[in-house]
C-alpha cells in the first residue's frame, strides 16, 4: 500500500535482527563497494548477493514497487542522458570500437558504450536492494540507539530516527489531504489529462506544507518542554546490544569491500576490459 512506502515492516527474519548501526555500517560499505568499482565480475556476484539479502529479509516486491518503479524510471533517463551527452565513452574507456549501429554524426551504437552502460545499470541494482532494505527493515528508535552506541549524538540521532518516522506520516497527510480535495470536486483520476492532473495534484503540496510545519512546531515544543538535548547522555528504551551476528555481517561486508578494492585497483584501472583480449 501507498501508506507503506519506505515506513518499517516488521518480520522475523536474520536481516531484522542486526542492529541499525550494524545495517547502516554495511549498507556503507556496500555502496562504497559498489561505487568504486567498474568490474562487472564483482558488481554480478554484488547483485547476486543482493538478492540473497532481499529474499532473507521476507520482505515482498510489492511492498517497494512504487518505490522501483521510480527508480527504474530514472534509470532508464538517466542511461538515455548518458548516451546522448556522451555516446563515445565506452570507446574512451576501454579503448576500442565494435560498431554494431550507425545512427548519425557521432551517435552510433557499440559493444563498449553498451557495457559500459550495462555497468551503470548493474550499480543501480547491486544498491538498490541495499538502500530499501536499509530503510524498511530498520527500526527508528532502535536504529537512534545504534548510532548513540557507536558515538553519534543522541541529539543527531533522534534527529534521524523523527526524519525516518515522518516519512509514512507525509504520505498519510498526502493521502488525506487528496481525498479532502477530491471530495471538494478535485478530480485527480485518468478520467483528467495529465496536465490537468499535475496541476490538481500540486494543490494538495501546500496543506501538505503548512501541516507539516504544523507538526515541525509541536515535536519541537513537546522536546523543548521535556528538557530534550540538557544532558550529554541519555538512556534508550530500544536498545540492543551488538551480537555475533552484527559482528558475522560487519566482518563479511569489510571483507567484501577490501576484495573489490583490491581487485579493482591492482592493475590501476577501475574498469574490467573484456575487450583487451581482441586486440
Amino acid at each position: 500500500m501507498a501508506a507503506e512506502m519506505l515506513s518499517y515492516l516488521d518480520r522475523n527474519s536474520p536481516i531484522h535482527r542486526l542492529t541499525g548501526a550494524t545495517k547502516l555500517l554495511c549498507f556503507l560499505m556496500w555502496s562504497a563497494a559498489a561505487m568504486l568499482t567498474y568490474d562487472t565480475r564483482i558488481l554480478l556476484a554484488m547483485f547476486i548477493g543482493s538478492l540473497v539479502l532481499f529474499k532473507l529479509s521476507r520482505i515482498r516486491v510489492q511492498e517497494v514497487s512504487f518505490v522501483l518503479i521510480l527508480i527504474l524510471l530514472f534509470l532508464m533517463i538517466n542511461n538515455i542522458a548518458i548516451y546522448l551527452f556522451s555516446p563515445q565513452e565506452g570507446v574512451n574507456i576501454y579503448g576500442t570500437s565494435h560498431q554494431l549501429v550507425h545512427l548519425v554524426g557521432r551517435y552510433n551504437m557499440t559493444l563498449e558504450q553498451l557495457f559500459y552502460q550495462f555497468n551503470i545499470t548493474l550499480k543501480y541494482f547491486t544498491v538498490i536492494p541495499a538502500a530499501l532494505l536499509f530503510i524498511v527493515t530498520t527500526n527508528p528508535s532502535e536504529f537512534a540507539a545504534s548510532l548513540n552506541r557507536i558515538g553519534v549524538s543522541y541529539r543527531i540521532s533522534f534527529a534521524v530516527a523523527i526524519a525516518l518516522r515522518y516519512i509514512p506520516d507525509i504520505q498519510r497527510d498526502f493521502q488525506t489531504i487528496a481525498q479532502a480535495q477530491q471530495a471538494r470536486g478535485l478530480d485527480m483520476s485518468r478520467k483528467e489529462t495529465l496536465g490537468r492532473r499535475v496541476k490538481n495534484t500540486a494543490s494538495i503540496v501546500v496543506p501538505l506544507i503548512f501541516s507539516s510545519l504544523d507538526r515541525i512546531e509541536v515535536i519541537s515544543n513537546a522536546m523543548e518542554l521535556r528538557g530534550f538535548g540538557k544532558n550529554n547522555k541519555r538512556t534508550w528504551y530500544s536498545a540492543r546490544p551488538f551480537s555475533v551476528g552484527d559482528f558475522i555481517a560487519m566482518a563479511g561486508v569489510a571483507v567484501l569491500l577490501a576484495v573489490t578494492l583490491i581487485v579493482t585497483f591492482y592493475d590501476g584501472n577501475r574498469f574490467y576490459n573484456p575487450f583487451l583480449a581482441g586486440v
